[in-house]
């Protein structure tokens, strides 16, 4: 890999440059949470950390394969010495919104490598399950951003806030998006 300038990187760049690297190691991820959302805004709201899910529960030597790139496990998270302003989380390992498991991640090549990100609309619906179950205004505030830069599927929202349980939320959001 060519020199990666972890002092100055972006959401987007550090989860390109991590994500591909796991990858040619065969550590398969999926990229969820706050990131996902700065780069679906193009870095309106800054996360100042990756949550990747692993798609797989069999993974061994992850701490290995990160400290190829200079990352260190401390506590829960991963800190690389250069980049302060970004940490790397590994929550769980099983891909859900939710009650919703049936995800579908979107794909991205990067070095050659197939890397994977929720959706818009799966953004979405992760940052609806932040606001109905944590009461995290912010995340309902985040997801309606979202589609003001990518075109989304509303009426999957619809069915997921309906499956939660939360008609409401939904009726909330599109109201804030007109």
């Amino acid at each position: 890999m060519s020199k990666f300038d972890f002092k100055i990187c972006n959401e987007e760049q550090l989860w390109n440059f991590v994500a591909s690297h796991l990858k040619e190691k065969g550590i398969d991820t999926v990229l969820v949470g706050g990131a996902v959302v700065s780069i679906y805004t193009d870095g309106l709201y800054q996360s100042g950390d990756l949550d990747l899910i692993k798609t797989s529960m069999f993974v061994t030597g992850l701490e290995d394969v990160m400290k190829e790139i200079g990352f260190i496990k401390t506590s829960r998270h991963f800190e690389h010495p250069e980049c302060k302003h970004i940490f790397i989380e590994f929550p769980g390992s099983f891909l859900e919104i939710g009650e919703d498991s049936n995800i579908i991640p979107d794909t991205r090549q990067v070095n050659g490598h197939t890397i994977k990100i929720l959706s818009p609309t799966d953004c979405i619906k992760d940052r609806l399950a932040s606001y109905i179950y944590f009461k995290a205004q912010e995340c309902f505030d985040q997801a309606i951003e979202v589609p003001k830069k990518h075109p989304i599927k509303l009426g999957k929202v619809k069915k997921w806030c309906i499956n939660e349980n939360r008609a409401d939320v939904f009726e909330e959001f599109k109201k804030q998006l007109s």
